[in-house]
């Protein structure tokens, strides 16, 4: 048994990314813990309705997986970049520390979304062995809508060299996508139903499968 911690930025994240691995990781009897960095606030004009939906679409989420655990930090949605990274930095290692993951998934880097990147540079932060000896393996994951909306010419862009064969798992992807209502759209905004299954086959194609994750491997350790 595999100990995976998957780190999403806001709710759907982990879905859109890597939901199908995350499926197959439990299929496989893995451990799979879900850290959510981000929440609703009234202060930053959530209503309280918006605010206990989402509280319901986590925790449906959660019995939909099978998650052994779900950390949710609250930190305030599009804002991380207004909180000391150090102060970040401490509470996702909190968890790390607690958990003692040895496969972490966190968004790219290069994504559009400035809460991706301050995830990114955090979680990054904490992969270090000396300070979270558990981790043996951190892969970026893709996600709709703001991976390929990255137009930076400077960012050499979301290059996969890891591809999970997810067909078995991808209709159960889907599913669960459609309890964040508020997220999806329809075809072609990018977190559609039709978007997701092209983006799998798409990935597919490139790993010999019918449908796939693509993944960026940044460390391992064997």
């Amino acid at each position: 048994m595999k100990k995976v911690l998957v780190i999403a930025p806001h709710p759907d994240d982990e879905t859109l990314g890597c939901g199908g691995t995350l499926l197959k990781h439990i299929a496989n009897g893995d451990e799979v813990d879900w850290l959510i960095v981000t929440g609703m606030h009234a202060k930053l004009g959530h209503t309280e309705e918006q605010i206990n939906r989402r509280e319901r679409e986590i925790e449906q989420v959660k019995r939909m997986y099978g998650f052994k655990n779900v950390y949710n930090l609250k930190l305030p949605t599009t804002n991380l970049d207004t909180i000391p990274m150090q102060s970040i930095v401490s509470e996702i290692g909190a968890v790390i520390n607690e958990m003692k993951p040895e496969i972490m998934y966190l968004p790219y880097r290069g994504d559009v979304h400035t809460d991706h990147k301050v995830v990114f540079d955090a979680v990054v932060s904490c992969s270090k062995w000396f300070r979270y000896s558990s981790v043996k393996r951190v892969l970026a994951y893709e996600t709709l809508s703001e991976t390929d909306f990255g137009i930076n010419p400077d960012n050499n862009g979301f290059r996969p060299n890891v591809y999970i064969d997810i067909k078995p798992y991808l209709h159960k992807k889907l599913d669960i996508l459609k309890v964040f209502q508020s997220e999806m759209g329809a075809f072609p905004f990018p977190r559609s139903e039709q978007a997701v299954q092209a983006q799998a086959m798409v990935r597919g194609v490139a790993a010999g499968c019918e449908a796939a994750e693509a993944f960026m491997l940044l460390k391992e350790i064997l």
